[in-house]
């Protein structure tokens, strides 16, 4: 009993309502590792697709889970079914515009305008 408790059903859920999964994970697979994973299943004809792992963030039970924890650290006992399937959400950072476009910004407030009448 307990090589089965060992393994979780995990699915991800994309922003879109489609899942990648269910696939079967240890218990001891780290967080890092399911994203890796995520990002290679990750459907070819979404063009909002991440790059690289750094823009996945998985959710589970409202808690955004961090990188270097496992699968069964994060586990929650109220989400725990017995044969279940565990649905983690999956959040795509968007890439850094915000970045560029605050530095276009701040490039536009320090132009200085001279005028010779």
């Amino acid at each position: 009993m307990a090589g089965s408790q060992d393994q979780l059903e995990i699915k991800f859920r994309l922003s879109d309502d489609s899942d990648i999964g269910p696939k079967s994970y240890a218990a001891a697979t780290s967080i890092a590792t399911l994203k890796e994973s995520v990002l290679a299943q990750w459907p070819k004809d979404k063009d909002y697709g991440p790059r690289t792992v750094k823009d996945l963030k998985l959710i589970s039970a409202g808690k955004i889970l961090e990188n270097n924890r496992t699968v069964g650290e994060c586990q929650s006992p109220l989400c725990d079914l017995p044969g279940g399937v565990t649905t983690m959400h999956v959040v795509v950072q968007p890439p850094s515009v915000e970045k560029d476009k605050k530095v276009t910004s701040e490039a536009k407030q320090n132009k200085c305008v001279c005028v010779i009448l």
